[in-house]
């Protein structure tokens, strides 16, 4: 007899309960150390109390999560911390780019953040916060964006070719209709070709009306884009002369990292023992 999880409405069901499972995961890494009740949990991932008391107990029995017993609250466990490590080599670059990242916020004076390119998303890696008293609480490290919405996002889509941002647009169509209406097929197009003659990407609220950002691409040492950096600034900061200095400011801050990549690998291939 074929098991339950081997039937079509088994391996749904099982998919469900994976997803569900990784969102608590993602939700804890988002609120940081403090961690969650059970009760924000549910109400957060808008799941019914037995169903978020089940996952939440399976990743504490698999030690992906740990329950605080004088708070009550629930945070990221050892085998979370251990998956992270074994992922760790990948955020190199991020680790690359932070002294230009801080250097970018104190020049500026804006939040300054940094994305890395995955599937059709950009992941917010960092951010850094600049001396302007108002500043852009929309994107925290760890939250994910389509590509196209925000000025990184759309910089970053702007660096693929015609065919793939073809792709990118039908697949994240929906959730940009849902999500964020203003983010058009045709508003992001034309975003993309202002970017491409540039070099940089002025994305002129349409995410938050008032909230400005200017981003650019990061390529990696073969000339892939892998990554973007953007500052996010009030409306009334990024005026055309503004936003051309620091597009430009972001295309060389872009090329530094690059050079940086390019410098690690030729030390890592000199590190690396020639075989006999």
């Amino acid at each position: 007899m074929l098991s339950t999880l081997s039937s079509p409405a088994g391996k749904v069901a099982g998919a469900q309960t994976l997803r569900r499972g990784l969102a608590v995961l993602r939700l804890l890494t988002r609120v940081g150390p403090g961690g969650l009740r059970m009760g924000d949990i549910g109400r957060r991932l808008e799941l019914n109390k037995a169903t978020a008391i089940r996952l939440t107990r399976t990743l504490v029995e698999e030690g992906f999560v740990l329950r605080d017993g004088t708070s009550g609250g629930y945070r990221l466990g050892p085998e979370a911390f251990a998956v992270g490590l074994a992922a760790e080599p990948s955020y190199e670059l991020q680790r690359l780019a932070a002294p230009t990242l801080r250097n970018l916020a104190a020049e500026t004076g804006d939040t300054v953040f940094f994305s890395v390119l995955h599937g059709y998303e950009n992941i917010c890696l960092s951010r850094d916060e600049g001396d302007f008293p108002i500043r852009n609480q929309l994107i925290k490290a760890g939250d994910r964006w389509p590509l196209g919405v925000g000025g990184g996002a759309c910089a970053m889509l702007a660096a693929l070719d015609d065919e793939q941002v073809n792709d990118v647009l039908m697949r994240n169509a929906v959730f940009r209709a849902e999500r964020f209406p203003r983010c058009t097929d045709d508003a992001i197009r034309l975003l993309i070709r202002e970017t491409r003659e540039k070099g940089y990407c002025v994305q002129p609220g349409l995410v938050i009306e008032g909230s400005w950002a200017v981003g650019v691409p990061v390529y990696d040492a073969q000339g892939r884009p892998v990554a973007s950096i953007s500052v996010a600034a009030i409306e009334t900061r990024l005026g055309a002369a503004r936003s051309a200095a620091l597009g430009n400011r972001l295309m060389q801050a872009s090329r530094e990292i690059t050079a940086l990549q390019a410098d690690r690998g030729r030390s890592n291939k000199e590190r690396t023992p020639k075989s006999r």
